[in-house]
This record gives structure tokens, sequence and C-alpha cells, in this order.
């Protein structure tokens, strides 16, 4: 019989994968001049920022319901605007591909951000170049050119624009780990929100100005507030689904349950919107680039498991060290057979207690500081 927990666990995935799936669609069918007909990225990329910004600030500031973290004038100025401003690059491409790309499309060429993410990591001395990786990021490679070839509908202004939209989330996700975990600030989704829509919505106003703004005055636009609210409203619900998921789930799961979301998007835009037509070479292409992603997910957090253990390592050798001249300086008691008995049955407590205990604790709070990165990338 499945535990409460654990049903919980599941039931809090299924809403991170409905939800994400959802607002992607949701996008897509606002954005399409085939169906709502709204064709201004940029300004729902706005009205998405605007609205989680100020829910952010009520959670934060009036109902308190998440604490504010220390945050100085320098590390606003040289942490979170850069990174604000990548992250309302990747938006901006990101949504203004939907206007050119079938949805499905889109999904594959995201399997690129692992290649896109290494190579910056790698640019910005975050991580080193291996052949294991590097293999992984050609199959990848190779998997989403077989499947761009294979799609029927190909546009290079649409695939331009995602792929731009990549390079920028891939910067973004580098410069939190180079800057934010440098001057050791940790931020989950809600107060990522609070802190980074704000100025995300400024940047966006300079292209929206210039872009949208004059379209918008001359073109006969239909505004339905239910609409964008209801838009809007998703987006925020899939952040606080982040912050639920990573709350009870490790790395490995949320990784599967992303590439479980992948698939099922495709499938599900294929039939929502007819015009998205996937061939074989689509799926075969989409499945050697899966592979590549797998396999680099493996050995991501094969790499961290193997830095926990060696930083558990060094507390776990001192603790031994103190038992054992714990355990010598017993010997001198005056019953050397029952000090010595019960030293070593006292020993092998203690061990239990030491090595397993914090073993859960440290992996459980890993898992929180890896995942709270990502929580912007679903």
């Amino acid at each position: 019989m499945i535990g409460k927990p654990l049903l919980l666990t599941y039931l809090y995935l299924l809403v991170y994968i409905l939800l994400s799936s959802g607002v992607i669609l949701y996008n897509k069918w606002v954005l399409s001049p085939k169906y709502f007909d709204f064709p201004f990225p940029i300004t729902l990329t706005m009205i998405h920022m605007g609205f989680s910004g100020a829910v952010a600030f009520l959670l934060i500031r009036v109902f308190k319901v998440v604490s504010p973290v220390k945050m100085t004038f320098e590390i606003y100025a040289t942490c979170v605007i850069p990174i604000s401003a990548f992250f309302a690059s990747s938006l901006w491409f990101g949504n203004t591909a939907y206007l050119h790309i079938s949805v499905a499309f889109i999904q594959m060429l995201k399997a690129l951000m692992p290649v896109a993410t290494f190579f910056m990591a790698v640019v910005c001395g975050t991580d080193k170049l291996r052949c294991d990786v590097l293999l992984n990021m050609v199959l990848v490679s190779v998997g989403v050119v077989v499947s761009s070839y294979g799609e029927i509908h190909f546009n290079v202004v649409g695939t331009l624009y995602q792929v731009t939209g990549i390079v920028a989330e891939a910067l973004r996700l580098v410069l939190t780990q180079v800057l934010l975990q440098k001057k050791g600030l940790t931020l989950n989704p809600i107060t990522s929100l609070y802190y980074i829509a704000p100025c995300s919505f400024v940047f966006l106003f300079v292209p929206w100005y210039l872009l949208e703004k004059p379209e918008m005055q001359v073109s006969q636009i239909q505004f339905n507030f239910w609409i964008f609210f209801s838009n809007a409203l998703s987006a925020l619900a899939l952040n606080f689904s982040i912050f639920l998921v990573i709350g009870r789930t490790g790395a490995v799961t949320i990784r599967v349950a992303g590439v479980l979301k992948d698939w099922i998007l495709i499938a599900l835009s294929t039939v929502i919107f007819p015009e998205s037509t996937i061939t074989g070479l689509n799926i075969i292409g989409y499945a050697i680039a899966l592979c590549g992603v797998v396999m680099y997910n493996y050995l991501k957090v094969r790499d961290v498991r193997a830095s926990q253990i060696t930083a558990e390592s060094i507390p776990d050798r001192v603790s031994k060290e103190w038992k054992l001249e714990k355990k010598s300086s017993d010997v001198y008691m005056p019953d050397i057979k029952d000090a010595g008995g019960n030293g070593g049955n006292l020993s092998t407590d203690d061990q239990n207690v030491d090595e397993e205990a914090p073993l859960i604790a440290s992996s459980r709070l890993s898992h929180l500081g890896r995942s709270q990165l990502s929580s912007h990338t679903a």
C-alpha cells in the first residue's frame, strides 16, 4: 500500500507536469494568429512578470509566507540585474518562437539546453571539458539536427529565436551559479520572482516600447481580462508547483519528470494544434537527442553524489578518529574488560547515528540547493 507522503509526492509531480505543459500550450494558443491571435510575446511576458512580481511582494512583505533574503545593493547590481536581463531575454525569444514554429518542434529544440549550459559553464570556468560529457553533447546535437531535418514546417526565424532563447537561459543558469552561490545567496521560486520579476519587467519595457507598442496602436487587438489573468495565474501556479516538488523530491525525480513532461507535451500539442505534424524523422531525432540528455543527467547526478560522499567523508573521518582516541583512553579504565566491551558497543551505535542520520539530512539539503537553480527552466 502506498503511504500518504509518497502519494502526495506523486500528486505534486502530476500537478507540476500538468501545469508546465498547460502553460506552454496556453501561451501558444494566446499568441498564435490561428487561435486567440495576440501576436505580442513581449507584452504577454511583461504581464507574467508584473503579475508574478506583485503576488510575490504580497506573499513576502504583506502576508510574510516566505522570509526575504538579505539583499544588498551590491548583490542586486552585480547579480540580480544581469540574471534578470538574461531571464527576460530567454522568455522574450522563447515566447516569440511560438509565432513561427510548433510546440512539438520547440520541445525538440529544447533538448539543446544541456549542450548550451555545458559549454557556457566551461567558458565561465564552473565546469571542465570532459570526453564523456562531450560525447553526450555531440549525441544530443546530432539528434536535434536529425529532428530539424525531418520538420515539415521548418522555419529559420522561429528556430533562431528558440536557439537564442536557449543560449540566454543557459547564461542565466551559469550566472546564477557563479554570482549568487559565490555570494552565498539561495533563492527559492518565490523569492526569485520577488527580486527578478520586477527587474525583468523593466528590461522588457525597452524592446516592448520600440517593437510592439507602435504595432499595438495601429492594430485592432482583442484584450480579454480573464484570458490574460488566467494565463498569468497559470504561470505563477507553475512556480509554486516547482516550489512544492523541490521540497519533496530529489534531483533525479525532477529530471525524470521533466523528460516525461516533454513527451506528454509533444503528444498533446499534436492533438490540440492539428497543424503540428510530427514525422518519423522527428521522433527518431528526438529519441537520439533524448538518449544524450538522459546520459548527461546520469553523469551530473553521479558527480553530485560523488562530491557529497567526499564532503561527508571529512567529518566522518574526524568523528572516527575521535572515537579511536576515546576507545584508547578507555583502556586505562580500572575494569579493562568491561570498558573495552562497552567502548566497542558504544562506538558501533555512535557510528550508526553519525553516519546514517547526517547522510539523510545532507542529501535532502543538497537536492534543495541543486533544484532551486532550475526553478525557472521547466
